[in-house]
């Protein structure tokens, strides 16, 4: 790559979804922070003549090769022809790989996508999900008992993303807006199983996001809504409120939803230890 290039090609080779490879590179490719990466993703590549087809975007725009592939039969013909091509290519699970077999002294079995096998706990997901879509916004809150996890938080506090994430983990999260002037039920008060948190974040973080909402969605902006002493009373009553039912808070101003998603998942932990639920 040229020195004054702001961008390189980054071709992802996987032969399941490609999930795995997509999370490291980014991660790896968001601490450049002027270089932006070219995605090309290859999913399911379990042929050679898939393999193949894949090698000829990678002559045509060479850049970094990352693959997961467990055929090694497959592995070895990308690294060669990578080796022929001139362009850098890693196994990004291959590290891992060496130090499981060294530490556990046992072959593995090679299973082409095994961390998707349909067992118990990808239907706990998928139940987490189905959950967590119905108990959203404050949604079927005759039943929120059920829920592991309970997200309070005025609007704009990123509660419906968070709760995605979670039920992605197969823990069932419901989210309640905290509207001002507007009473919360009171069976949210009386809630054992679940935990409960409120989200809060700083009066300026809010007011900008719902400025941004505000105009993308109705062209004009809401006075009250924005106005930044409104929602200073509002985080305010946010916090009275947790501090007066025991609740956690939970800051996000300048937390991504996987951080927060990490804190509640901490929290939830603890609460079940506490209760005596499952782990």
């Amino acid at each position: 790559m040229g020195k004054d290039a702001n961008y390189f090609h980054l071709h992802m080779i996987s032969d399941s979804t490609g999930e795995t490879l997509m999370t490291v590179a980014r991660a790896a490719s968001a601490q450049y922070a002027n270089i932006e990466p070219i995605e090309h993703v290859y999913p399911l590549i379990r042929q050679e003549r898939q393999l193949e087809r894949v090698l000829q975007e990678v002559e045509s725009a060479p850049g970094i090769v990352l693959y997961t592939l467990v055929e090694q039969d497959l592995a070895k013909l990308l690294k060669k022809r990578c080796k022929e091509l001139g362009v850098p290519c890693v196994g990004i699970l291959q590290p891992v790989y060496d130090i499981f077999h060294s530490y556990l002294n046992v072959s593995e079995t090679w299973r082409v996508g095994g961390q998707h096998v349909l067992d118990d706990e990808y239907f706990e997901r998928m139940e987490a999900l189905n959950f967590t879509m119905m108990h959203d916004d404050g949604q079927m809150m005759e039943n929120l008992e059920e829920a592991d996890v309970v997200l309070l938080g005025i609007s704009r506090t990123s509660k419906t993303p968070t709760c995605i994430y979670l039920a992605n983990r197969g823990i069932k999260a419901a989210n309640v807006p905290i509207v001002p002037e507007i009473k919360l039920p009171r069976g949210l008060f009386k809630l054992r199983k679940p935990l409960v948190i409120c989200l809060v974040a700083s009066a300026d973080r809010i007011r900008d996001i719902r400025q941004n909402r505000v105009l993308e969605t109705m062209g004009k902006t809401n006075e009250v809504y924005v106005d930044r002493k409104s929602i200073s009373q509002e985080i305010r009553a946010c916090k009275a409120m947790a501090k007066e039912n025991h609740w956690p808070l939970l800051d996000v101003t300048r937390k991504s939803i996987e951080e927060s998603s990490a804190e509640i998942i901490s929290l939830l932990k603890k609460h079940r230890a506490e209760h005596g639920a499952r782990p």
